[in-house]
């Protein structure tokens, strides 16, 4: 993506399913109209920060992409958040900063070795955003403004 940071929020809707139940990784998914609206993007995985409604800003990591694992027919935008929330949040606004690229997305022989790759790209991830070129972006007023419209871009 040439444009990074990234800004985007949109209403967390259902996904397919599995991000907790079959990988332990819980993430939260964008409706289509936001992941088609996205800019010209390179498939695969990116780090940055997230918050839900006007909650506190967390490092996540994102999948765009088809997953090529489970054969997706839509292109998808699904965000784990490295926090643990007590309840599920659908229907809330997901505010996204894409700050950096990890690796292009690339299909796995096992779900196994998607879990460990998973897993490699959160710890990747939480060390790239503690370099402070990544952690100032923690604090951007993208974060502070009225949380109530959907939109991409800043």
């Amino acid at each position: 993506m040439r444009n990074l940071p990234y800004f985007c929020r949109g209403q967390v809707v259902r996904g397919f399913g599995r991000g907790s139940k079959q990988l332990g990784i819980p993430t939260a998914n964008f409706p289509e109209q936001v992941v088609d609206n996205l800019p010209d993007v390179s498939t695969g995985i990116y780090y940055g920060w997230a918050s839900v409604g006007s909650g506190d800003v967390h490092k996540m990591v994102v999948s765009i992409g088809w997953n090529p694992y489970y054969k997706n027919t839509k292109k998808s935008m699904e965000t784990h958040i490295m926090h643990t929330f007590k309840e599920d949040f659908y229907g809330e606004i997901l505010n996204v900063a894409i700050v950096g690229y990890l690796r292009p997305e690339k299909n796995f022989d096992s779900l196994e070795s998607l879990i460990s790759a998973i897993q490699g790209d959160i710890e990747e991830a939480k060390k790239q955003l503690d370099l402070p070129e990544h952690l100032k972006l923690k604090e951007d007023n993208f974060f502070q403004v009225s949380k109530s419209k959907i939109m991409n871009g800043h």
